[in-house]
């Protein structure tokens, strides 16, 4: 374990447990990908390669990155992210997945235990939990009320649940810019994709803070 390493694991020991919070849960439904003792060693060894410390568990995450699924359905996320083969862009193992997806009818699907680590956000995966949604582009949430409403419920409850703040809710465009960032492999500490923009994710977090606070 490198310093680096050494000293982010130290202050996530040191962190002071979550209060409870009055927040409600929203319905989810369980759909759980295949996430067995192999797929779990290949995450462990992603993360050594990545971020200094061999470990598949996600613990006390403090950033939720939300994602555009590029599907139509959010079985065609299942079924990308179901299988463990090299993921299509970056050719490792395991495959890429997020914790949840949302549906266009706001439908909420845990496809990952929160306790796990998924690869989908570069050198956010040690600490974040990433939340699909089916469609193409930002705008086809933000101007679906079923699916931001079940977005904005279900990112409320996580970050309430783990204590993140709500500037530390990003999306996946705004990945290099989160004080988190903690990327090993060089060539790819300024990879990121185009999904959820600033611009966009202004709007998310201003609607996220109109929920309120944590304590209701």
């Amino acid at each position: 374990m490198g310093p680096l390493a050494t000293l982010l694991t130290s202050v996530l020991l040191a962190a002071s447990p979550a209060p409870a919070h009055r927040v409600a849960r929203p319905l989810i439904v369980s759909w759980p990908i295949p996430f067995g003792p192999k797929r779990k060693r290949e995450m462990a060894a992603y993360s050594e390669r990545h971020y200094g410390w061999r470990t598949w568990r996600l613990r006390r995450p403090h950033v939720i990155v939300e994602h555009m699924s590029q599907t139509s359905s959010a079985r065609a996320v299942y079924n990308t992210f179901a299988p463990d083969v090299p993921d299509v862009e970056l050719h490792e193992l395991p495959n890429v997945c997020s914790h949840f997806v949302i549906g266009s009818s706001g439908r909420i699907f845990r496809l990952v235990n929160l306790r796990t680590r998924c690869r989908h956000t570069v050198g956010l995966n040690w600490t974040a939990i990433g939340i699909e949604h089916v469609g193409y582009g930002d705008g086809d949430v933000l101007g679906d009320r079923r699916q931001l409403r079940a977005s904005l419920r279900l990112t409320q409850w996580l970050r309430c649940k783990f204590q993140i703040r709500v500037h530390d809710v990003i999306g996946h465009a705004e990945s290099l810019s989160s004080p988190y960032h903690h990327e090993l492999v060089p060539s790819l500490r300024r990879q990121t994709h185009g999904d959820w923009r600033h611009a966009s994710m202004r709007v998310y977090r201003r609607k996220l803070r109109r929920l309120g606070s944590c304590s209701g």
